[in-house]
């Protein structure tokens, strides 16, 4: 099984977390060796692309939306295969994403602007994960 997107189940139970205070993404992402703008024709750059190629489009239309709302990529770097974890599961790529709270990551997520180029990640996709990530303040 592949995931794309948020349950509707999945977008309660994070909200009913009550996280307070900043909140990180963890971001695992796979790509296709094709990027697939069939769902999306209006994005389709016209040419085929590698999914790697659609998810850098994906970044830079995002970026702006993300830095208006307030968030940041805390690290953004090449994965590979676990030290830990199940072997055959590989990740080509993981990002950090700081958002200052809950509700700045649903402005973002939910941004009119932002949505109109989101087809650009699953257009890139084969797979991915995404974790919030709740800061320890012990």
């Amino acid at each position: 099984m592949n995931y794309l997107d948020a349950t509707q189940e999945a977008g309660k139970n994070f909200v009913q977390r009550g996280i307070e205070g900043p909140v990180v993404m963890l971001n695992l992402l796979r790509f296709r060796k094709v990027a697939d703008y069939t769902d999306f024709p209006s994005l389709d750059p016209g040419e085929a692309i590698s999914g790697k190629d659609a998810y850098q489009l994906y970044m830079k239309h995002t970026l702006p939306f993300l830095q208006e709302a307030g968030g940041e990529v805390v690290f953004y770097g090449k994965g590979g295969s676990f030290l830990i974890g199940p072997e055959a599961e590989q990740w080509d790529l993981v990002l950090l994403v700081r958002h200052q709270s809950t509700a700045a990551f649903l402005a973002f997520a939910t941004n009119e602007g932002y949505l109109a180029i989101a087809g650009h990640r699953k257009a890139a996709l084969s797979d991915s994960r995404l974790l919030p990530i709740e800061e320890n303040r012990q």
